[in-house]
């Protein structure tokens, strides 16, 4: 069998915009509202791949090609989208949402079906936790709390920087079961305590924590190449006192939607200089989280008092 990078090399040849994932590949193209709109580049690029792939001893199944229109419902109604796309003679209609490397994306990108799904799968897990806790010391708990219950709630949750507060709150409630579940304390029992006490930050400073380490270790390393190239750092048109802060230029959005992009570095610009400017990534980890920490658990405090 051929290894990843000659696998890459041998399917390469792909016209359009696309991206690769082990032997998955998505085509995508950039288009403006209007009822003239229509997809031929991507049935030729597919019909082109198609025909390549016969010469080269593969085959393309259009019963497992997906397509989606991403943008607002707006946007959408203005395109003729009823008939699909002809992938190879087949027509592929569009869906409401894709999978992608288990995440799945609604044509809206609002992340509710994606929620719903994270939150269905710890809700299982938790449950099974809380069956066996009684025979489990609390490290032990942590651990397997952790294991089949945070990852999925971190899985991927940088792109639910900007969701709706729903989602959050529906998110929230998975974590607080789960800490419940390994502090082993009946339900009415204050979950933010407990978070407090085992030092775990809750949803959104989780999804802030990923989203600062990704903006992070792409400006220091530039890699990958398709989010260093949105980074532009932040240069006014005279010298002001933030020249110098390690900011990042902040695009402007014309639409909401915009500003689900990653493209939007608003988190990296709350932190202070001193997170932002740490020279190593192990520093940089240490103070961010002690200041996300410091947000969700003793800034209510002091407003409260």
């Amino acid at each position: 069998m051929l290894g990843p990078l000659l696998f890459a090399m041998y399917i390469s040849p792909i016209s359009l915009d696309h991206r690769q994932y082990a032997d998955d590949t998505q085509l995508y193209m950039g288009v403006r509202p209007s009822a003239n709109v229509t997809f031929t580049p991507v049935s030729g690029c597919a019909e082109d791949v198609a025909c390549w792939f016969l010469e080269n001893g593969l085959l393309l199944n259009p019963a497992k090609t997906e397509a989606v229109l991403f943008g607002t419902k707006a946007q959408r109604d203005k395109i003729p989208s009823a008939s699909g796309i002809d992938i190879t003679g087949t027509v592929v209609p569009f869906r409401n949402s894709v999978k992608l490397l288990g995440v799945t994306l609604d044509s809206v990108l609002t992340m509710d079906r994606h929620v719903t799904k994270v939150i269905r799968s710890c809700s299982y897990h938790t449950r099974a936790l809380r069956h066996i806790r009684p025979l489990l010391t609390l490290d032990v708990a942590k651990m397997i709390g952790h294991s089949i219950v945070s990852s999925r709630l971190d899985y991927a949750n940088a792109l639910l920087h900007g969701t709706s507060v729903y989602n959050i709150n529906r998110l929230q409630v998975a974590q607080n079961s789960l800490v419940r579940t390994v502090c082993q304390v009946p339900r009415s029992a204050s979950a933010t305590e407990l978070r407090r006490q085992l030092y775990w930050l809750p949803v959104r400073q989780r999804i802030s924590y990923k989203v600062a380490v990704i903006t992070y270790t792409t400006r220091s390393t530039s890699k990958p190449a398709y989010l260093s190239d949105l980074m532009q750092h932040y240069r006014p048109a005279r010298t002001l006192r933030s020249s110098d802060k390690l900011l990042l230029s902040v695009p402007r959005m014309a639409l909401a939607f915009s500003t689900k992009a990653f493209s939007v570095p608003s988190v990296l610009n709350s932190l202070s200089y001193q997170c932002r400017s740490a020279e190593l990534f192990s520093s940089f980890r240490r103070i961010l989280k002690t200041k996300l920490f410091d947000i969700a658990y003793y800034s209510e405090r002091k407003q409260s008092a």
